[in-house]
């Protein structure tokens, strides 16, 4: 049995030096903006959306902790269709708040290639109409929003003409999210109707924030006099949706102990799915992960420093972050200090996830831009969805023990839950669209 991997904390009293005015500290604590950390990508191009023929409100009929769950779904038809006929339900995915449709709908059809193709354009030149899937609350529980889905699923065998199968699925949480709701259903022996699944870039076994930035997140979170009902730096990482999806997580700036098992939210979301099957059984269940499938990660060296900031010398505040160390006991990853509390983090059997193939998160960059700290571009980005995760391989999501580098070019159908998928050429930004990946979605749906 491999040792349980974990965080430790030091909290240490700093003696002041020199006059540590309240504006002083009141300054830095204001220069890490308010606002939720870590969420995923948003649209780079200022072409505006287009306009769905229609949209529906969307209101769960299963409730889970009990909570109803509520969405949008905007519906876009394919070419020469004046109702909908070939749908492909496609879900948003972790973020904080409600869904942005029109920007789900503009990171999706940006052009991709030299030519210009757009895959969302793509898919409706091939007849297939494509419903996007929102929700009011991207943070909440997985299974509350998979009632949304349900509900999705209903009003589109309800509304569509004829009976061709639909496609659903989603990005990043969403495809976790449809995951689910198609299993629930088939386990309640009710007909999704679907003969396509499709996840881009889901994490499937779970997806990775560095340990020290979820920490700085907390620790400068403490220090701001946040608004009331205004979300915190925190307030992602503290999420239902965040518990039940990293399979490192922190409870605050202090926790030390195990972190695949500290939230029970995440080991109660994986025994229920494990309980639904681990998968909907009755469709081709097809993904994409925006990581390599060959075992390259990019060159992120384990135990590297990052960045190491002093504020006014130290004398207010500081904060020291590293690439995640490669296994070990007790390996430094970075600390904070702000007025007169300073924390240091070690790790101890966790694996140099910041350098797996996978997709990449500018968690780094995120946590750099906030507290003012000047960072290179290489320096930004570190895996989110590894590639293991992202195309179901079959191992244990709770202690991962598996080789984050993994050669998945020559992986055999009983090694993983999938039917097929395609990984990228190239480690790249989470969820974005790529030559490889269009074409391949487009040979496999668009038939």
């Amino acid at each position: 049995m491999a040792e349980e991997a974990r965080i430790d904390v030091k909290t240490l009293l700093q003696k002041a030096a020199g006059d540590l005015s309240a504006p002083e500290l009141h300054d830095l604590a204001r220069s890490a903006e308010s606002g939720p950390w870590f969420g995923t990508p948003g649209v780079r191009s200022g072409e505006p959306a287009r306009p769905p023929d229609y949209e529906w409100p969307l209101v769960s009929e299963h409730p889970y902790m009990g909570k109803y769950g509520k969405g949008t779904a905007s519906v876009h038809l394919g070419n020469g269709h004046d109702r909908l006929v070939n749908p492909m339900i496609f879900a948003d995915g972790f973020n904080y708040g409600p869904s942005d449709l029109d920007t789900l709908w503009q990171w999706f059809n940006m052009p991709y290639s030299d030519a210009g193709e757009r895959l969302f354009d793509q898919l409706l030149a091939a007849g297939i109409d494509i419903v996007l899937l929102g929700f009011d609350s991207r943070h909440d529980y997985i299974q509350v929003n998979a009632g949304v889905a349900r509900a999705c699923i209903g009003k589109v065998i309800a509304e569509r003409h004829g009976n061709t199968p639909l496609i659903t699925g989603g990005v990043s949480m969403g495809g976790q999210v449809t995951r689910y709701a198609l299993a629930a259903m088939e386990h309640d022996d009710e007909d999704h109707q679907t003969e396509t699944y499709l996840s881009w870039d889901s994490p499937h076994n779970g997806a990775w924030i560095p340990l020290i930035l979820q920490q700085m997140a907390y620790f400068f979170e403490f220090f701001e006099a946040l608004t009331p009902g205004k979300a915190g730096k925190a307030s992602l990482i503290r999420s239902p949706a965040a518990q039940q999806l990293l399979w490192a997580w922190v409870a605050d700036a202090r926790y030390s102990g195990p972190i695949a098992s500290a939230s029970p939210l995440r080991a109660q979301f994986v025994r229920e799915m494990a309980d639904l099957g681990g998968f909907p059984q009755r469709p081709v269940r097809l993904g994409v992960a925006n990581g390599r499938g060959d075992g390259q990660g990019p060159a992120l060296p384990p135990g590297e420093i990052v960045f190491d900031k002093k504020f006014l010398g130290g004398l207010v505040g500081s904060a020291t972050a590293r690439y995640q160390p490669a296994f070990g006991a007790e390996q430094p990853i970075g600390g904070m200090h702000l007025g007169l509390t300073a924390r240091s983090s070690t790790t101890t059997a966790v694996a140099p996830f910041d350098g797996a193939p996978g997709g990449m998160l500018d968690s780094f960059g995120q946590v750099a831009t906030a507290l003012g700290i000047e960072l290179e571009e290489a320096k930004r980005w570190s895996c989110f969805v590894p590639s293991v995760s992202a195309v179901a391989l079959d191992f244990d999501p709770m202690t991962w023990e598996v080789d984050l580098e993994q050669d998945l070019r020559e992986v055999s159908a009983e090694h993983t839950m999938l039917n097929e998928f395609c990984c990228n050429a190239t480690n790249i930004e989470h969820s974005v669209v790529t030559p490889m990946l269009a074409e391949w979605v487009l040979r496999k749906i668009a038939k």
